[in-house]
């Protein structure tokens, strides 16, 4: 995803200007190599016309889909640079792109580069990522760098143990992300939303092991003289150095925040809990059985609601278009099926002198429509930030539910994986007071009084 190659050659440029001594540029214009891969032929050809032009001769531009293998039995150009390491990566795919019609052959690529996860197919964002980390050298070479420039989906979406949230956690337990930082809005000529500079290293300095930087730089802008199209932002060179100098003191402000590795997790919790009304009175409900009526599921059932009503329609075989109704009031003191057939002896002439054993079995063989009465409850999930100082983590999900639900809690089940979702926004959120309903009211009427001033002006016309 190189585009035309403009990322690219910025970069050389920036290193160019950085050397200052002839001798530095001169190592920079040996030593540096411009790589890069483009899907769209356009895009392509100008890239490589522009790496001709600058006198990049040495540069290795590829044509094909980065992110997926370039092998046989995949029919399109795959990835050129598949067995390639490189110091540092910088991209900027496009937004949400959809990798469904080559879904098959990102697939081929399941149990190696996408080992951690593959997105939903309406957003590929991960897949590049992966694609960059896979080809990060290793911390014994000297590790590697990059740079990538998301919309704020991979940061967030997909839920505990969902392949986004999966490939979040792994990428952050294995500590690769070093700094995020927030991009002003309206800097695209084809979009207006916000947008977040990732950084990844996977070689760490000490100080930053298992920390993460962000960095709001959401004011660092400037109008354009004239917009282009949705572009009407731009970063300054002025812009550009406060964000280095956030990076490099690698402290925290009013405009950086640092976060332990861990601080992005959280448990999803499933909670079953007793519905109460307003009052606080227990809610029954009414509902099908819905499983096979024997003593095992009947004591199921009264293992998780206690007390139950029974209401049992048995097509009758005794008369046409008839049925037996019972009512069986279930606590577990009497085996359910045992009250089935005291019920049905003393209500059924037919079955008044049967023993029970042949009521029971003349029960299980007729046709019959059950519903139940029992308490009713509410299943739902809470989502519980992981707590890197509790050391009991199972009295710390009690503590946390019982603060947060006000009823009677039956079980609670955590989901296999921790989820992990980084939500910039929210750690930058102010609050403002809210105005006050008199100073509402008062601005109310003066704008009544000068609606009415205006309609008296008309009047007098």
């Amino acid at each position: 995803a190189c585009g035309t190659g403009g990322m690219l050659s910025v970069a050389k440029e920036h290193l160019i200007d950085k050397a200052k001594t002839p001798k530095g540029i001169a190592n920079v214009e040996d030593l540096v190599l411009l790589n890069g891969q483009e899907l769209l032929s356009q895009n392509y050809a100008l890239c490589k016309a522009d790496m001709m032009l600058k006198g990049e001769v040495k540069s290795n531009i590829t044509h094909g889909n980065s992110l997926i293998p370039d092998i046989e039995s995949v029919n399109d150009d795959g990835d050129q640079h598949a067995n390639q390491k490189f110091d540092y990566m910088i991209s900027n795919p496009p937004f949400g792109v959809d990798w469904g019609e080559y879904k098959n052959d990102v697939e081929k690529l399941a149990t190696s580069r996408y080992q951690w996860g593959t997105p939903p197919s309406n957003d590929g964002s991960l897949l590049f990522l992966q694609t960059m980390i896979e080809k990060m050298k290793p911390v014994k070479d000297g590790g590697s760098k990059i740079a990538v420039l998301f919309n704020g989906s991979p940061l967030s979406n997909g839920d505990a143990t969902q392949s986004e949230s999966e490939i979040r956690r792994n990428i952050l337990e294995n500590d690769l992300i070093d700094t995020i930082v927030m991009v002003p809005d309206q800097m695209f000529y084809n979009t207006g939303i916000y947008t977040y500079i990732w950084l990844l290293n996977n070689n760490k300095p000490a100080h930053k092991k298992d920390q993460v930087l962000i960095i709001n730089a959401r004011d660092q802008f400037e109008k354009e003289p004239k917009s282009f199209g949705n572009k009407r932002n731009r970063i300054t060179d002025d812009n550009r150095k406060w964000i280095d100098q956030q990076y490099e003191a690698w402290e925290e402000n009013e405009y950086c925040k640092k976060f332990h590795t861990k601080d992005f997790a959280f448990h999803k919790v499933n909670v079953v809990f007793w519905q109460e009304d307003e009052n606080g009175k227990q809610l029954w409900i009414t509902e099908p059985f819905d499983v096979q009526l024997n003593n095992g599921n009947a004591n199921k059932k009264l293992d998780l609601y206690g007390d139950m009503t029974f209401y049992i329609a048995i097509a009758s075989p005794y008369k046409e278009n008839e049925t037996i109704d019972i009512e069986v009031n279930f606590t577990g003191e009497t085996a359910f099926e045992t009250l089935v057939a005291q019920t049905l002896k003393a209500k059924v002439p037919q079955l008044k002198e049967s023993p029970a054993k042949d009521i029971k079995a003349w029960f299980k063989k007729q046709d019959k429509e059950v519903i139940y009465n029992h308490r009713h409850y509410i299943v739902d999930n809470e989502y519980i930030p992981f707590d890197r100082t509790a050391n009991d983590k199972e009295a710390y999900i009690n503590n946390f539910l019982a603060k947060e639900i006000d009823y009677e809690i039956i079980k609670w089940q955590e989901y296999d994986q921790l989820g992990y979702e980084i939500l910039p926004n929210k750690y930058f959120y102010i609050y403002k007071e809210p105005t006050a309903s008199d100073t509402l009211i008062e601005e109310f009427w003066k704008l009544e009084e000068e609606a009415e001033t205006l309609l008296n002006q008309i009047r007098s016309l």
